[in-house]
């Protein structure tokens, strides 16, 4: 069921339920921060594996001390600085944080959503909440409550409708190493921006261990079931295929007859829009029955950065020029 009763999903929730639930990145599947069996409900719905922790929601600054331990003056002010907003801190989580949600790892991933619905579900429940992307496992992340409903049907109880994320792709996820800032995904923030306002040099994570430390970090994620293929030069890649049944996406409109179907991320030309766009439109041209997906690279910059990190992931064949 599709609604806007934010009671009825906290009465879910308080009954070890779990909901659809939008948040300003993507729609999420939320349960109670202490209910083992909502948390256990969110992996079977998903699919998802046991090693792929997932990322606790709070309601307000001050709930920080229910998740994690030892939050030194520099975190805060990182959290006063972006939220409530799309950014994910990695920090050393507290006795009562549940190993289902950490994968057994010392730490736990929090951040506090910018989407009014979500904050008042959480407030109102009187307890963070668990809330990976409300898709299954490696598929497109959902951007409205009809991706959700169309995902899980009736597996689900309650999907809270907050429109269309604004922001549409997930958060970006910062840690914490000897004092340095560290970025385990990019997302909704670029690092750019973080840098920036913080005046922090970030270093990139590296993963040469291949442990799983935070949702997003498989190299296979985010896939239409279509073959998507990422490019820098759509025209020259759709020339090479032996087939013409083929949607092509642009990040800004070009008027090459070349193409028979195509989709465009932003009308305006703004890599966020392109962003807030990208995987409504996934989703869509999914469904159309093509052979392939072209999906032409975005500039390497700001958000361009977070999108490209998304399509790499997505995609079953890279094909420059």
């Amino acid at each position: 069921m599709i609604s806007k009763d934010i009671n009825l999903a906290v009465q879910i929730l308080k009954k070890e339920g779990v909901i659809g639930m939008p948040t300003e990145t993507v729609y999420g599947l939320a349960a109670k921060m202490t209910s083992e069996l909502g948390i256990k409900k969110i992996f079977k719905l998903k699919n998802r594996p046991l090693n792929n922790p997932l990322i606790v929601h709070i309601g307000k600054i001050e709930d920080l001390a229910l998740v994690a331990k030892n939050v030194s003056p520099k975190i805060y002010e990182l959290a006063k600085l972006f939220w409530p907003g799309p950014l994910t801190l990695i920090l050393e989580k507290n006795k009562n944080i549940s190993n289902l949600i950490t994968s057994n790892q010392p730490t736990v991933a929090v951040r506090m959503p910018n989407h009014a619905m979500a904050l008042e579900i959480i407030n109102k429940l009187g307890c963070p909440i668990v809330a990976p992307s409300a898709n299954p496992y490696m598929a497109v992340s959902p951007t409205s409550a009809k991706h959700v409903r169309n995902y899980f049907n009736h597996q689900l109880p309650l999907v809270i409708d907050g429109g269309y994320c604004k922001n549409g792709i997930e958060s970006t996820i910062i840690g914490f190493e000897n004092e340095e800032l560290v970025l385990y995904r990019q997302g909704a923030i670029s690092k750019d921006v973080i840098e920036r306002k913080t005046n922090i040099k970030i270093i990139d994570y590296n993963n040469s261990n291949s442990i799983i430390q935070t949702s997003g970090m498989h190299k296979k994620h985010y896939a239409p079931k279509t073959n998507l293929i990422l490019t820098n030069n759509s025209i020259k890649c759709l020339e090479k295929l032996n087939t013409k049944n083929v949607g092509v996406i642009s990040y800004i409109s070009n008027s090459h007859k070349l193409f028979k179907s195509h989709f465009v991320l932003s009308h305006t030309s703004t890599l966020e829009d392109a962003a807030a766009n990208l995987y409504r439109l996934l989703i869509e041209v999914d469904k159309m029955g093509f052979d392939y997906i072209i999906i032409e690279e975005m500039p390497n910059k700001g958000m361009g950065i977070s999108i490209n990190d998304r399509l790499k992931r997505a995609s079953f064949k890279e094909i420059y020029y």
